[in-house]
């Protein structure tokens, strides 16, 4: 299962970044939702929220350690909890996804803007930063609830 949550989770990441390279690069947006939602396309040289910017060898070799641990775990601990397997193979193939950007292009292709009219614009991201942060949403939630009802 985790295989093909990672394998499919990379691939989603890879043909929308393939996407935004094509087509939102020779363009300056698609407006999904006026004043709310759109696509441009951007290149984030850091991490995420833009921190870390130019620090490619250090991203990279921090990605490529935390991969590497959870990997270690799934493989040893084999967890018999569905969702902190789920939540680790999300988070691996997010991480893998913006890993496979640095190595190819030194810096991560991002393309999903949401925004509130001019007033206010959230860091744009891509799948990839989404597979994380549903990852470690879902991690968190089952550590809350091993720390509140115990195993």
């Amino acid at each position: 299962m985790e295989i093909l949550i990672i394998l499919l989770g990379i691939l989603l990441d890879r043909i929308t970044k393939i996407w935004a390279i094509e087509v939102l690069s020779n363009i300056s947006q698609v407006v999904v939702i006026k004043d709310f939602f759109s696509l441009l396309y951007l290149q984030n040289k850091g991490a995420a929220f833009g921190i870390l910017q130019g620090k490619l060898y250090f991203l990279t070799i921090v990605t490529i350690v935390v991969v590497m641990g959870m990997i270690y775990y799934i493989i040893k601990y084999r967890p018999s909890s569905k969702l902190i397997r789920i939540s680790f193979s999300l988070i691996i193939s997010g991480a893998l996804g913006n890993l496979m950007d640095r190595m190819v292009y030194k810096y991560v292709v991002d393309f999903i803007s949401v925004h509130y009219k001019d007033i206010y614009y959230f860091p744009v991201f891509n799948m990839a930063d989404v597979m994380v942060v549903i990852g470690t949403a879902l991690l968190a939630f089952y550590l809350l609830k091993e720390e509140k009802y115990g195993k």
